[in-house]
């Protein structure tokens, strides 16, 4: 700074001294161009000489005045770059800083894929009824391990304790698997499998696929518990749904990762259990979406589901759609109260009706999700009787609340059915309830700030809302029988429902929940029956050696069919 205020005064003395200089050189000027004889030249120019020092001295001043505003302009234009230039530092430091931690974040949600994972070592099996791996009361941990299995099993031993699956854990393990892949192709060759109370597996980061029917790809029966994060799962036969339980059920964990089915009767989730999907990506390419049986759960958080069930095995039902409740009343699952939620993400129907429930009372409540049904011929919620169940007594009946949910579509519910609909925090309903008539008992309930829009005429059996509620959109809505008007407040009653609708009926041996032909429950392993049948426990393992067979030496028996064709699943 002192160099620079040096150099200032060294500038100011020279324009001191260049202002004589230029007073002088004007006064000699003066006098020449008055004797040229230029009027107009001598009147601009003759100008005294001290007036000329003035102004040149004022003139000088101006500039010496304008070049310390330069200077100082310079200066703050330097203090302004300096400033402008940390703050570019500091904003390309945040990017940075959020590009790493956005790189940091997508490479830890990647989904991986086989040629990704890094393979030091193979497990195979090929022996009927076998595992490539088994973790059996014990703690134990693999990663970059390929497994192969192949083999053969049937009915009960694989579906509910695990014979023939690649990866097997029982008698309350604890199995972690991380970046490993699974490859089976065998009849009921599930994927990764957890069996029992206090059995735990964890998987993350890995590749399951399974290629032959009834081959889920993860497993869980008996009270097992499941921890999935990551995974990819593919799964191409018939009844192999990619997260998959069965009799005794079990709880299910599962965040992010792909999950894809593409075989008949293949679900990407058939539920036993109570299952929780979160950020995840989900398709079935021929099935429903989504499976609840019985006293189970589903629960999605932020998921992006793509149904599109284009393929029946069975006759039972007249209509395809994306997410199916019911209870088969095989005995796989506790009669009861089912549930599924959807908080936030997608969900998209390709073909049939977005919502079915049968033989059961479920409640479903969706939170802020985008729910879209591509079928305009498809209706948003169908309660109805199918073939599960005994006629006149097995229909759907269901709670829907929706919060901050948009829906759009129709509901029907047969007069074997019933409904409670809730629209609250700023929902909004636009469809038609019963177009055709009144059926089945349904109860509307809308809270003040969300509305009904209909879409046709409508049929239900009590109302509350508020004045402004409802818009009837041209159309006509029917109270209990009685014409509604619009713009008035309405006060009514909800539906008492029955958590055991459908399953003091037996189903005439109609079983449909994959096993065996389809037609009749499997067979039980012999004992007194405790905690089989009504599926409040779960199902004691067989005695033997746990290589699959009864006594250890006798396979069990097949149920009823050849065997050749996959067993029945919801349609």
């Amino acid at each position: 700074m002192k160099k620079e205020n040096k150099m200032k005064k060294e500038n100011k003395t020279m324009i001191k001294k260049t202002t004589a200089m230029v007073a002088a050189s004007l006064m000699i000027m003066s006098l020449v161009l008055g004797g040229c004889g230029s009027t107009g030249a001598a009147t601009s120019t003759e100008v005294p000489a001290v007036e000329a020092e003035a102004n040149v001295q004022s003139d000088a001043e101006q500039t010496e005045a304008a070049q310390d505003e330069t200077e100082t302009g310079a200066e703050q234009a330097e203090t302004e770059t300096q400033t402008d230039a940390s703050k570019d530092v500091a904003e390309a430091q945040n990017d940075a800083a959020q590009t790493d931690t956005a790189d940091a974040s997508s490479e830890t949600a990647k989904i991986p894929s086989k040629e990704e994972i890094e393979i030091t070592d193979t497990y195979e099996n090929s022996t009927d009824e076998e595992h490539a791996i088994t973790a059996d009361g014990e703690e134990a941990s693999y990663s970059n391990i390929a497994v192969v299995k192949t083999g053969e099993a049937s009915g009960d031993e694989a579906d509910f304790y695990g014979a023939n699956s690649a990866v097997f854990a029982t008698n309350g393990a604890t199995l972690t698997l991380s970046e490993i892949t699974v490859d089976t192709d065998g009849t009921h060759a599930n994927g990764v499998f957890s069996y029992g109370e206090g059995t735990t597996v964890n998987i993350s980061d890995s590749v399951i696929e399974t290629s032959g029917n009834c081959s889920g790809g993860l497993m869980t029966t008996g009270g097992g518990t499941m921890n999935a994060s990551n995974l990819l799962i593919h799964t191409t036969g018939n009844s192999s749904a990619a997260i998959r339980s069965d009799r005794g059920g079990g709880t299910v964990n599962v965040t992010g990762g792909s999950y894809t089915t593409e075989g008949t009767g293949s679900p990407v989730i058939y539920s036993t259990a109570d299952i929780t999907v979160s950020d995840a990506q989900m398709e079935s390419t021929a099935s429903q979406g989504v499976v609840v049986e019985g006293q189970n759960s589903v629960t999605l958080n932020n998921v992006t589901l793509t149904a599109s069930n284009v393929k029946k095995n069975g006759d039972k039902s007249d209509w395809y759609q994306a997410v199916m409740i019911y209870q088969s009343m095989s005995g796989d699952a506790d009669e009861g109260l089912a549930s599924f939620a959807m908080n936030g993400g997608t969900l998209t129907n390709l073909n049939g009706d977005v919502f079915f429930v049968n033989n059961t009372t479920a409640t479903v409540d969706l939170t802020g999700a985008a729910i879209v049904n591509e079928d305009e011929e498809g209706v948003f919620l169908r309660a109805a009787a199918a073939g599960w169940g005994s006629e006149g007594s097995n229909g759907g009946h269901v709670t829907m609340t929706a919060s901050q949910q948009t829906i759009d579509g129709d509901m029907i519910v047969d007069e074997v059915s019933s409904l409670n609909l809730y629209l609250k925090e700023s929902s909004s309903f636009s469809g038609a309830i019963n177009s055709d008539g009144q059926a089945g008992d349904v109860y509307v309930e809308i809270e003040d700030g969300s509305t009904w829009t209909l879409t046709g005429d409508s049929y239900i059996t009590s109302l509350t809302c508020s004045a402004g509620s409802i818009n009837l959109n041209g159309h006509k809505l029917y109270v209990n029988g009685e014409e509604y008007t619009e713009g008035t407040a309405s006060e009514g009653e909800a539906i008492e429902m029955e958590t055991s609708s459908g399953s003091s009926h037996g189903d005439s041996g109609q079983g449909g929940s994959g096993h065996g032909d389809g037609n009749t429950p499997p067979e039980k392993p012999s004992g007194d029956g405790s905690g089989m049948g009504d599926g409040s426990t779960p199902p004691e393992k067989p005695s033997g050696d746990g290589s699959g067979h009864g006594d250890g030496s006798t396979p069990p028996e097949r149920p009823s069919g050849d065997g050749s064709e996959p067993p029945a699943k919801p349609e």
